[in-house]
């Protein structure tokens, strides 16, 4: 998904593997993800895709300092998705707590590392090419 107010910039869906960037996109009042190679396009994530951060999560919690949790790894999700008008794209880590994507710290580095799989679809696919092993990644 790409919030509601993510619409009127380009945007393009999550891949395995890659690294993101938290930003704020111009011309929007909100935060969300980007490719570090090109800041301008919105990546859009599928719930249930799996992220891993470089460090642990720093988000604006409405007060004036920021708050630092202490987890890495979390997964893509939706908070109250049927009140319209509203930023519904967020986080949930493992204690089962969840931070919305545009109360993010800019600049916070997050790698994709499973994408949810979708109904009807195989769970692995058989192709005649054979692809390189991701890089593993990582923590702490």
């Amino acid at each position: 998904m790409c919030d509601y107010s993510l619409h009127a910039v380009a945007s393009r869906s999550a891949r395995v593997g890659e690294t993101l960037i938290t930003t704020m996109f111009r011309g929007t009042p909100t935060r969300g993800f980007a490719s570090e190679t090109d800041p301008e396009t919105a990546v859009c994530i599928l719930p249930g895709t799996e992220l891993a951060f470089a460090e642990n999560v720093r988000y604006d919690s409405r007060w004036i300092w920021t708050k630092t949790l202490d987890y890495r790894v979390g997964k893509f999700g939706l908070a109250d998705p049927n009140v319209p008008h509203r930023h519904h794209d967020a986080i949930e880590f493992p204690d089962g707590t969840y931070v919305l994507v545009t109360q993010l710290c800019e600049g916070q580095r997050a790698t994709v590392l499973q994408l949810p799989v979708r109904e009807g679809e195989p769970a692995t696919k058989k192709t005649d090419v054979d692809q390189p092993a991701p890089h593993p990644i990582v923590l702490g």
